[in-house]
């Protein structure tokens, strides 16, 4: 049964007020790929009466107030993607379509969704408490670059007028926050809830605070935008990281230390929620959701990834920490799935941000976190770093012994320097027997040495000695598998000589890429950061920036010269 969306569906149910409403920039997709789902089978599994409104018309109060007041808070998030991307292409052209939403029809959640979803709402109930969440929420929780005005907004907590943010994974804290505002907490006195960003008057009342610049400091300063920047970076170590604060106006934005991440049988748990696995019926005239076809017969086996790769997001969201669910829970799981009238055979993903991360682990993460001036993968995966293959391989042939599992793909991208040595040899061979549809996608983003250094990413060197491997592999197997790559354009270290020179590379080796990314500021990435400061915030080095539409048309066009978009750009 469907959360409730409808009064009709709460009188169903016998009730006649609901605990907690959540709101959401997407449709109503019940599956464990939707945020808005999680969050809501996770409360309701503690015993709260919890609704959903779906992308509600924003133009006037009606949709906001079908379900009427909750008893204790109204949880809002745009959806699985920041609004403004959702409806904006890296040249800020208005998108045609909009996956997360019923027949790809773009312009049903408006730009800046969290902020007039929340103002919204406190026009319907006025004193209405407001937990703000999910992506959008997360990286805007302090002063942020934003690439559409082109200029610092404030921490999204002032603008939507919210009593508390949840950033990253919110199962733990939206359940504590719940709690306390059911035992009589007032919302805007809620303190110290690992994971969330709160308004403050001042920050000696939070013991042990970094102060960074100034939302005011960092608008005016760029040195001092890489300034905060850093200081948000080094507080990320759930184990043991300080609450940080940052003045706007009068008052404090402060965050709280991340959560530590969920163990297995925790992640389990939320994955064995009793999702419909389908998009609400209300959609059915529209030929439903396609944003729910790539994921429908998925199953996500971690999150979070140690790469922290310049221009991704993961970092301050999902973390630098992986967190795995057990072989057995996500065997269990392809189990149901295989029983479901609609499976035709084939499980088209077992994933997370990295595939090939899947049960990898180090000794620290779960006692002291990360190591703070060590990476996991870069330039060298660390010694400490205890990949899962064996594990993962394991997983795979027992859920092809499933009746009517067929085939068992991993359709997720995979971290190419991880296939380098005997173990990662072995893991790609069997994976290409048997484990691909035909192609495995992986992510050089660029020949560039220099660009890839300003990403974060490994050498070039190693994505050419991963293609002889994988080509030697696709021999011995007699297989037709094949590479799909992905690339960036116009990332910042990339000039015009740049972009010339991973052009040629491709020529020469016949590589037509289908994947290729304009770069996209987004907030709070690090990438982001250089892009709006020409400078790398850890060693205050200038970096060239594509900033013209001019040259990042020019950079697009040299590296798709057949593709008939360019000559409308």
């Amino acid at each position: 049964m469907f959360l409730p969306v409808s009064k009709n569906d709460m009188e169903v149910r016998g009730w006649k007020e609901l605990d907690i409403i959540l709101i959401t920039g997407d449709a109503y997709v019940d599956h464990p790929s939707y945020g808005a789902a999680v969050i809501g089978r996770t409360l309701e599994n503690s015993g709260y009466r919890v609704g959903i409104i779906a992308q509600p018309d924003w133009k006037s109060l009606k949709d906001f107030q079908r379900l009427g007041r909750p008893r204790l808070f109204f949880g809002i998030t745009s959806g699985n993607t920041d609004s403004m991307v959702a409806n904006y292409s890296a040249n800020k052209r208005k998108r045609k379509v909009d996956k997360y939403s019923p027949g790809n029809r773009p312009g049903l959640r408006p730009d800046r969704a969290l902020i007039v979803y929340s103002n919204r709402v406190r026009e319907a109930f006025k004193d209405a408490a407001i937990v703000i969440g999910g992506i959008e929420a997360s990286l805007r929780r302090f002063a942020h670059y934003d690439y559409w005005d082109n200029k610092v907004r404030r921490s999204m907590l002032l603008d939507t007028r919210a009593d508390i943010l949840v950033y990253g994974m919110g199962e733990d804290p939206i359940l504590k926050i719940a709690e306390q505002i059911k035992t009589g907490r007032a919302p805007g006195d809620i303190r110290g809830i690992k994971g969330t960003c709160v308004i403050i008057n001042a920050p000696k009342d939070i013991s042990g605070c970094v102060e960074i610049p100034s939302f005011e400091e960092v608008s005016e300063d760029k040195d001092k935008f890489n300034e905060a920047f850093t200081s948000m970076y080094s507080q990320m170590n759930p184990y043991k990281s300080r609450p940080v604060a940052q003045k706007h106006g009068t008052r404090f934005v402060v965050q709280f230390p991340p959560p530590r991440p969920l163990k297995k049988n925790e992640l389990d748990k939320i994955y064995e929620l009793p999702y419909e696995y389908e998009s609400h019926p209300e959609y059915s005239k529209e030929e439903g959701v396609k944003g729910l076809e790539t994921v429908r017969f998925s199953i996500t086996s971690h999150r979070g990834c140690p790469g922290e790769c310049s221009f991704c997001a993961l970092y301050f969201h999902q973390g630098r920490i992986v967190a795995s669910r057990s072989s057995k829970a996500i065997l269990a799981e392809a189990k149901k799935m295989s029983v479901r009238k609609d499976f035709k055979g084939t499980i088209t993903d077992i994933g997370g941000p990295t595939a090939n991360l899947y049960d990898s682990n180090c000794v620290k993460w779960g006692k002291t976190g990360y190591c703070k001036d060590k990476k996991c993968l870069v330039p060298e995966k660390c010694s400490s770093l205890d990949l899962g293959y064996s594990k993962s391989l394991e997983l795979y042939e027992k859920i092809l012994a499933i009746p009517k599992v067929k085939h068992v793909f991993i359709g997720s991208g995979f971290r190419y320097d991880l296939f380098l040595d005997k173990a990662g040899e072995k893991y790609l061979k069997a994976i290409c027997e048997k484990h691909i549809s035909g192609y495995i996608k992986v992510a050089p983003e660029h020949s560039s040495e220099k660009v890839l250094k300003v990403m974060n990413k490994t050498s070039f060197k190693k994505y050419e000695k991963f293609v002889e491997i994988f080509n030697r592999i696709k021999k011995e197997i007699n297989k037709k598998v094949f590479i799909v790559n992905y690339f960036i354009s116009s990332h910042p270290g990339s000039g015009l000589a740049e972009a010339k020179e991973l052009a040629s590379y491709l020529r020469k080796r016949k590589i037509v890429p289908e994947q290729i990314q304009d770069f996209l500021p987004t907030p709070m990435t690090l990438s982001t950061a250089i892009y709006y400061t020409g400078k790398d915030p850890f060693t205050g080095k200038k970096v060239y920036i594509p900033k013209t539409f001019k040259e990042r048309k020019a950079q697009w066009a040299l590296l798709q010269p057949g593709n008939s978009f360019n000559k409308k750009r």
